[in-house]
């Protein structure tokens, strides 16, 4: 398999028959990628999140209700929101966790499509590079992490980025984890070219839906709470660019937030393995649409008229449904 590159040519891969990704030209410094769609324009997809355990703390029950709903959906894709491998990430690329938590887990024929995936902050304590890597893909062609990078679906867009390093307190107050920066410092730096690239990326979008994917919470309910670093520096770009959705993990429940003063919805899907039972501090409820304490995922499912969303639990129990078009939103 090719390796990727920031120059501008054009790169196509084939994953599968029914999936096509090519590496494509663009203003910004985020590679981007193309993703097919259904033959009716139309694309569903399934988001989880923290949920690398070697099959435990029911990863594999959750992995097995995402198969089952990802065949009924037919989707086209996965995305992860990070923390793919706990406790301290992959040790290289030759680290048996990227087969016991991954490769070995997630089985289902439906979930053979390509896993769209982003850093957390566990994966930077481990060799962060490994994840990163194109010898992953060679040993799963289903597996794609980057820093920060487009999808291009055609009627959406999804802009994914490495929210670990805004976080002060990895580099101020680390206590004993040893974090991985290589690629990141200067932070300043980093951070100023991933705002500036993310913001001339939405504003040149012409997609009639807007995704932005990232690991950290801007709105929770739950343990993390707000990250006080992305609602200083990232939201305000999202607010500006009219973004729909954002989507996150790094709070291990699942959770829909509605915004008081946008259309920006933020929807927490962080279940995939270990829950944190009970730990939750409420949200005004006329903003606070869903909230489960416990393991579970996400669909997605886009066309032009609308987005549909929902979560399961480890039983593949629908919890929460909502549907959304640009002129109505609606909770059922």
């Amino acid at each position: 398999m090719a390796a990727f590159s920031k120059k501008p040519i054009l790169l196509c891969v084939t994953f599968t028959a029914i999936l096509s990704l090519c590496l494509v030209p663009s203003l910004a410094e985020f590679q981007r990628f193309v993703q097919s769609t259904k033959a009716d324009g139309s694309l569903s997809f399934l988001v989880v999140g923290d949920w690398g355990r070697r099959g435990g703390y029911n990863q594999s029950q959750v992995a097995h209700q995402m198969g089952i709903i990802g065949d009924k959906l037919d989707i086209d894709f996965v995305i992860s929101t990070g923390d793919n491998f706990y406790e301290d990430g992959l040790t290289g690329v030759d680290d048996p966790a990227f087969d016991e938590s991954f490769s070995n887990i997630y089985t289902a024929p439906s979930l053979q499509k390509q896993w769209y995936t982003v850093l957390g902050n566990h994966d930077y304590r481990g060799d962060v590079l490994a994840q990163l890597s194109p010898i992953l893909r060679k040993l799963d062609s289903r597996w794609l992490c980057l820093r920060s990078f487009i999808v291009d679906a055609e009627i959406v867009e999804f802009f994914f980025v490495d929210t670990t390093p805004f976080s002060d307190k990895y580099f101020t107050s680390p206590k004993d984890d040893v974090y991985d920066w290589r690629g990141v410092l200067p932070r300043d730096q980093y951070l100023s070219n991933l705002l500036k690239e993310l913001d001339l990326a939405l504003k040149e979008s012409t997609a009639k839906w807007k995704i932005v994917v990232g690991h950290h919470t801007i709105r929770s309910a739950g343990t993390h709470g707000n990250t006080v670093e992305l609602v200083a520096q990232l939201l305000p770009i999202l607010q500006a660019n009219n973004v729909d959705f954002y989507i996150n993990g790094h709070d291990h429940c699942l959770e829909h937030i509605s915004s008081p003063d946008s259309a920006l919805q933020f929807l927490t899907s962080g279940g995939g393995s270990k829950a944190w039972k009970g730990d939750i501090d409420w949200w005004n409820p006329k903003e606070m649409k869903f909230y489960y304490d416990g393991q579970g995922f996400m669909s997605v499912q886009i066309t032009q008229a609308g987005v549909d969303i929902a979560f399961y639990d480890v039983a593949g129990r629908v919890l929460h449904k909502s549907g959304t078009n640009k002129q109505l939103f609606s909770t059922i």
